[in-house]
């Protein structure tokens, strides 16, 4: 009957450690993400191209479909070409807010997240910029670092005058 019982004892040790483990790993990987995204909002405001790709992963294995065209830009090179283009559209600050940040791991290497972002500025050509746009992001934990891989921008579009709502309130 003894051994009965240190089994047991075993068993229900072996599932309380299986399952405190993947959480604590779950919640480190996303403490490293919003780490991975204030860095990103940070690198946006100081209009630093450089700090800016650091959140995506290197090479081809970057999708992102894009608000401005074309449709979509595959791999690093292609993106990093579009945001040094964008900021080259800006005269002096631009403001940048990420908020409502919602992010979810898997526990293997895998998550996702979804974010609401504004940012004002000043274009060169004198006009003003107000943009709320959605996000989401699937990273890729990469050599023990946190990547996007793949990154979705969009508007909502008021589908009785076909216009985007660049301001997108809930």
């Amino acid at each position: 009957m003894r051994r009965i019982e240190i089994f047991v004892v075993a068993v229900l040790v072996l599932i309380l450690c299986g399952l405190s483990a993947p959480s604590f790993g779950k919640a480190n990987d996303e403490a490293q993400i919003r780490a991975l995204e204030q860095s990103f909002q940070d690198a946006f405001n100081a209009k630093d191209l450089d700090a800016i790709m650091k959140a995506y992963a290197p090479g081809d294995q970057l999708l992102v479909f894009d608000v401005v065209p074309p449709r979509q830009y595959v791999g690093f090179a292609a993106y990093k070409k579009d945001w040094q283009d964008t900021l080259a559209l800006f005269d002096g600050p631009i403001t940048f807010v990420l908020s409502e940040l919602s992010v979810t791991t898997d526990g293997h290497g895998l998550a996702y997240s979804h974010s609401i972002q504004h940012m004002t500025g000043k274009l060169k050509k004198g006009d003003p910029v107000d943009l709320t746009v959605r996000v989401t992001d699937v990273y890729k934990k990469i050599k023990g670092k946190w990547l996007i891989v793949h990154e979705h921008v969009s508007v909502p579009v008021d589908l009785d005058t076909n216009k985007p709502d660049l301001q997108s309130k809930p």
